[in-house]
């Protein structure tokens, strides 16, 4: 079933996310939803956070940049309670982000280029790996969503500024999008 994205300014995309457990129901069902909004929504990730659910759980699937980026051919992941660790000392890349929370907002966001993650998939296996490239820029990105923060919070203040009116805009529900979506509304009960 395809789930609604939540956008700016709603709570759930703030808040640290809570770690899966095997006790929790219906895991399979929502990654399958996940999976089915990010790919109605032409994302190339997503978070649980994203769809509502405050878990740290995510799905990449980076196979469409495959002509740009040939190692991603193939490449699709379920990260569950990931431990990521930052390698300071590699280079570090500024690239244009977008995000399926944050429509039609898309800006430069200097990340390091490799990273070292511990995580479980969604069979309860546990996995240890160094990644790099573009691969490391999209799991940072994701997962960032684990921890309450979007990749806004890492453009320059001016920017921020720039971009104010925009987000504004988002968490009022006024903006565009080809996929459905879900506004915080403090007003309804």
């Amino acid at each position: 079933m395809t789930l609604p994205v939540y956008v700016y300014g709603q709570p759930v995309l703030r808040k640290e996310a809570e770690l899966v457990t095997k006790d929790y129901e219906n895991l399979s069902e929502l990654i399958a939803n996940m999976k089915e909004t990010m790919y109605a929504s032409n994302g190339i990730g997503i978070a649980a956070p994203q769809v509502g659910v405050s878990l740290k759980l995510v799905y990449i699937d980076v196979d469409v940049l495959k002509e740009d980026f040939p190692e991603l051919e193939g490449v699709k992941m379920v990260i569950m309670n990931p431990e990521i660790t930052v390698d300071e000392s590699s280079p570090t890349v500024t690239r244009e982000e977008g995000c399926l929370s944050v429509p039609g907002i898309s800006e430069n966001v200097t990340r390091h280029s490799k990273i070292h993650m511990k995580w479980t998939d969604e069979n309860w296996v546990e996995h240890e790996q160094d990644f790099e490239g573009y691969l490391a820029r999209v799991i940072q990105h994701e997962c960032d969503h684990l921890f309450g923060h979007l990749f806004i919070d890492w453009i320059s203040g001016i920017r921020k500024q720039l971009i104010r009116n925009k987000l504004a805009n988002i968490a009022k529900g006024n903006v565009r999008c080809s996929y459905k979506i879900k506004v915080h509304n403090p007003k309804r009960r």
